[in-house]
């Protein structure tokens, strides 16, 4: 096979090279092989050989000079670019920053300048850890629907900014402890795409080229749409040349404190344990530290919760006093990002020598201070402190200072909510009163004293609808069940003695009996629970044993295993029914009241809470200092509608007796008092309110005593099955509610017939009165009712005038 010509540049190259190496000695490497000269020797071996071309060969020497710049200048440079065939986004080429950040230095024909990745079938999803094929996909459909439109259809979509969106991505990087993040961009000005089959047109329905530049603009700016058209492209008709170019920079503190500022704003509170955590996380990542600190200061102390290597210490409180001098409080007097160096050099207070103690050397502390405007003028209030920790000495630098500085607003804001949350989240806050509680939480999140939510001057409205008997009832219920538990197990027993006639089963079945004597007669609070443990320890301990009894006494235990096979492991079924039964009324009573809120709501707004245990309580508290457009026409209102819905709440406590579904009666009550009352919220109870002042205490002991008060003279309670009772305390109080009553009458809730009475003195309350009507079950509405018959407590009929 002939041998190939030489190139006439291959020859000129030779021929230099021989012109010059004769003259230019040769050095040896450490094996002992000949060194090419480099490119100095070869320029100055060639200006020795043409001297009339000395002015050219320095002109050489300096371009070389600034070449070798320039290559420096690449190296060094922060700009990460790498060079990727279209579709399979294989890498090509890429640069040292790039190979560096990737950790593909030393890969095929590697230099200092970057690497030659051809053949090595490197791809970018193998360098992006967040990207998957899906991502890649979108990306490259949106640059090439780019050119589509622009190389086929003559159609720029320069202006629409397709290809400036940058992507974010992040690498795993051998050069840095966690992962990076690269934001970087893609160039595709180099690719030339082409039609396989040009009648394959996926657009050809949209009539692009007839279609106004004006009207397609805005078509094309429609949300979604450029993604739409792009995943239309069928990319296996196309061809595409060239290469793509990638070009970004490393972006991972910028990212990192965007992602932060993220969480910290987001619902959840920083003082959750979870959260907490996730911020300690991205703390140390951005900064290296070890661990991070929150100092949250309430009132008069200070709480410092501490986060070290992932895991969560106890907060621990110091009175704010004692952290004068403390590096927590000079960094809040400066007002600005305080690093300390090395905190074995001063450790003057006690929390100091806490974090010494548990390892800590050096501290990045970010003061959360707030400016404030009150009364007194403004000033600045301190929210808390957060901070970063390393157990080695001298860690933090300007960068980590000036990060720091950025992520103050957005810890202020995560504190601020996270103290608004604190106040407001702990209660159920009725709407009515949920602006004073915002308002509070608005203060303290500026880093104000706490003041105590009070309503003054405002009316009590209470009432009860109870479930009268329904302590009997369950009795009843223990005992239908206690006896049908125990005649199951006496069956047991009396079949042991009938196949055995054994005189410990004897002795048994005599206790059995006498048990159920004793349960036939009165059941006490206690005997459930002692009788489930008699059973237990008397009779179920020997159940192994009395299966292999015959099949009498088997077929009797079956019989008893079969009735406790209930959650409870006991015959339940008359407690059952009672609970469902209780369950019913209770839930027809909370519907009733809460579609009758609703309209007692649009009369103005007012504080109401209900409590249901045998029946329902509830509590109104109306005025001025929960709503200012309060009137007496208002409270008057409200008065008269909660004698409309308490007896509502009669009526679907009959409806379910008409049906047979209960057999229990309730009996209901209004308390009234015509005297305000001061009510304040406070947080150390479960309550949402408290009365305030001796004089308010009063009407607190006749809520808690009155529902079980008793008619002075009959000697009998003052609530009545099926009927309403109104307790007063004056004539004023009653003159008022008499009216309410004749309405009630005239509407066909009550009737006309009054029962008045004295209530039997109460512990440390006296001098209560009550009037008492019968709840009509159904509406029977009378045109008018200008007569009221009163029947007082000597049982005297006195026609009323209305």
């Amino acid at each position: 096979m002939p041998t190939p010509k030489p190139t006439s540049q291959e020859a000129n190259s030779h021929s230099v090279k021989a012109l010059l190496s004769a003259d230019i000695p040769r050095t040896k490497n450490g094996n002992g092989s000949l060194v090419e000269p480099n490119m100095e020797q070869l320029l100055q071996a060639l200006a020795a050989q043409v001297p009339s071309h000395s002015a050219q060969i320095e002109q050489l020497k300096v371009w070389k000079q600034y070449l070798e710049r320039l290559f420096q200048f690449q190296r060094s440079s922060r700009v990460l670019m790498a060079v990727m065939e279209p579709e399979t986004f294989i890498l090509r080429y890429a640069n040292s920053a790039f190979c560096r950040l990737a950790g593909l230095e030393g890969t095929h024909e590697g230099t200092d300048f970057g690497g030659l990745l051809t053949g090595l079938g490197i791809g970018l999803l193998d360098l992006f850890e967040d990207w998957d094929g899906r991502t890649a996909e979108q990306l490259y459909r949106r640059h090439i629907l780019y050119w589509v439109f622009k190389q086929l259809y003559q159609i720029d979509l320069e202006s629409l900014r397709v290809l400036d969106e940058p992507v974010m991505a992040t690498v795993k990087s051998p050069l840095h402890r966690e992962h990076r993040f690269v934001e970087f961009w893609l160039g595709s000005e180099e690719l030339k795409v082409t039609r396989i089959d040009p009648k394959i047109d996926e657009f050809s329905d949209f009539h692009l080229k007839l279609m106004p530049a004006s009207e397609r603009e805005a078509w094309l700016m429609q949300p979604n749409q450029l993604a739409t058209l792009a995943d239309r492209l069928r990319l296996e008709n196309y061809r595409v040349e060239g290469l793509l170019l990638l070009e970004g920079f490393d972006v991972t503190g910028q990212e990192q404190i965007r992602r932060l500022t993220q969480l910290l704003i987001d619902r959840d509170s920083i003082l959750r344990p979870e959260k907490f955590k996730k911020i300690d996380k991205r703390l140390r990542s951005l900064f290296g530290a070890d661990g991070s600190i929150l100092l949250r200061t309430d009132g008069s102390e200070a709480q410092l919760f501490i986060c070290k290597d992932g895991h969560d210490i106890r907060p621990t409180v110091y009175a704010l006093q004692s952290l004068e001098g403390s590096h927590f409080l000079q960094a809040t007097a400066a007002n600005q990002v305080w690093n300390v160096p090395d905190l074995r050099r001063e450790c003057e207070t006690e929390c100091d020598r806490y974090l010494r103690k548990m390892g800590v050397r050096s501290m990045l502390l970010i003061p959360l201070v707030v400016k404030t405007i009150n009364r007194e003028g403004g000033g600045n209030q301190i929210l808390g402190v957060v901070g970063l920790t390393c157990d080695r000495p001298n860690h933090f630098n300007g960068i980590d200072c000036q990060h720091a500085q950025e992520l103050i607003p957005a810890f202020i804001a995560a504190l601020r909510q996270a103290i608004q949350q604190r106040f407001t989240h702990i209660h159920n806050i009725h709407p009515a009163v949920e602006w004073r509680f915002v308002q509070e939480a608005e203060r303290r999140s500026w880093g104000l004293p706490p003041e105590t939510i009070v309503f003054s001057e405002v009316y009590p409205l209470y009432g009860i609808s109870d479930i009268r008997g329904s302590s009997e009832e369950r009795n009843r219920a223990i005992q239908g069940d206690l006896l049908e538990q125990f005649r199951l197990g006496l069956a047991i027993v009396e079949a042991l003695c009938t196949t055995q006639g054994t005189p410990l089963g004897e002795q048994l079945r005599l206790d059995m009996l006498d048990y159920i004597k004793h349960l036939q007669e009165k059941v006490t609070v206690d005997m459930e629970v002692r009788a489930a443990e008699y059973l237990s320890e008397h009779l179920e301990v020997y159940f192994d044993h009395f299966m292999q009894c015959g099949p009498e006494v088997q077929a009797a235990l079956e019989a008893y295993q079969a009735a406790c096979k209930n959650e409870h492991q006991c015959v339940y079924g008359e407690r059952t029914r009672y609970d469902e039964m209780l369950s019913l009324i209770t839930a027809n009573l909370q519907e009733t009241w809460a579609k009758w809120q609703e309209r007692m709501q649009q009369i103005i707004p007012h504080y109401c809470d209900i409590e249901c245990t045998d029946g329902m309580d509830h509590m109104i508290y109306i005025g001025k200092s929960i709503d200012s457009k309060f009137t007496p026409f208002h409270l008057h209102s409200l008065r008269y509608e909660q004698l409309r819905a308490v007896c509502d709440c009669a009526r679907a406590a009959f409806r379910l007796q008409a049906d047979a579904k209960i057999n229990l009666q309730l009996a209901h009550l209004i308390l009234v008092q015509n005297t305000t009352i001061n009510i304040f919220h406070n947080e150390n109870t479960e309550k949402m309110f408290d009365v305030q002042g001796t004089r308010d205490i009063r009407y607190e002991l006749v809520k808690k005593r009155i529902e079980k008060a008793v008619d002075k003279d009959a000697q009998e309670r003052i609530t009545q099955s099926g009927m309403l009772t109104i307790v007063y305390s004056n004539e004023d109080e009653w003159e008022e509610y008499r009216q309410y009553l004749r309405y009630l009458a005239r509407e066909g809730c009550v009737e006309s017939k009054i029962q008045t009475g004295m209530v039997e003195p109460l512990q440390g309350v006296s001098g209560l009165r009550f009037g008492r009507v019968r709840i009509l079950p159904f509406p029977e509405v009378a045109s008018e009712v200008s007569e009221v018959t009163v029947i007082n407590e000597s049982g005297n009929i006195i026609p009323v005038n209305c």
